[in-house]
């Protein structure tokens, strides 16, 4: 368990740094969601994670001498085994490719949720052809593949990201939309949102 531990956090470790070079060759942003509205949905999202924290707590007890709590330590021992665990691992690599697959479509055109980058062009190659938001598609598999690996508790943090997602994902269609009128709505129309084929 705690090989598979050091595994999961230097694969998140590499994503994000991989994440931060790549963003210091974006195009200037030209328009965003208003801070206002960008923090409603953030706030929607740490309400529910505060939530669920809370609902954790409630249900957690304590064993005799301290130590984990046994309700949250019962969740992280519900996970199918070692090979499972590796499951999750690889679950968590194809998902982090697949997330850098997108972005390396997107190029310089990635900007932060909810935001959009001067001479923005409309990308519908790569994973771009199959759904329309595959970075965050790729993230919520990492999420899925953590929580195969480290165990349920994990659930809580892709139920959080996949709200999230979903209404930054709302949101920049309307935007996109606005930016193009002519090419989005077919486009939108060929391909799902978050999960190829579904939803």
């Amino acid at each position: 368990m705690p090989q598979v531990r050091s595994v999961v956090a230097c694969l998140w470790a590499a994503f994000v740094l991989g994440w931060l070079v790549l963003a210091q060759f974006n195009k200037k942003a030209s328009s965003s969601v208003p801070w206002r509205a960008r923090a409603y949905g953030l706030r929607v999202v740490l309400l529910l994670a505060v939530l669920g924290l809370a609902l954790l707590r409630r249900h957690t007890g304590r064993r005799p001498g301290g130590g984990f709590p046994t309700f949250a330590g019962h969740l992280l021992s519900q996970h199918p085994g070692v090979a499972g665990q590796w499951v999750g691992v690889v679950v968590m690599v194809i998902g982090i490719g697949f997330a850098f697959w997108a972005r390396m479509h997107l190029g310089r055109n990635w900007g932060m949720p909810m935001s959009l980058r001067e001479g923005h062009e409309l990308v519908t190659s790569g994973p771009y052809a199959y759904v329309r938001h595959p970075i965050y598609t790729g993230i919520l598999l990492t999420t899925i593949g953590t929580t195969l690996a480290l165990g349920l508790i994990g659930l809580l943090f892709f139920a959080v990201s996949f709200v999230y997602f979903l209404v930054s994902a709302r949101t920049e269609e309307q935007m996109m939309l606005a930016q193009f009128p002519d090419t989005y709505p077919a486009y939108r129309r060929r391909t799902k949102m978050l999960i190829p084929f579904v939803l």
